[in-house]
């Protein structure tokens, strides 16, 4: 049923495919931690973040403005 290959064989085969697995898994895991954490996030990016938000907040100012004053 193993196909002429020994069951030790299989059985270290099958060892380390389950510890290549976990260490894929926890790498996997620590990976979206890292891109998930908010305070590193925003520490990184806040002034690009806040630089985007300023031009928003402006040219909406401004299409409001435009639309509620008369000419």
């Amino acid at each position: 049923m193993t196909g002429g290959i020994p069951v030790d064989v299989l059985e270290k085969r099958a060892a380390d495919e389950r510890r290549q697995l976990h260490n894929s898994v926890l790498e996997l895991r620590q990976t979206v931690q890292d891109r998930f954490d908010v305070k590193r996030n925003v520490r990184n990016h806040l002034g690009p973040v806040a630089g985007v938000l300023a031009v928003a907040g402006l040219a909406l100012g401004y299409v409001l403005t435009g639309i509620f004053t008369s000419d």
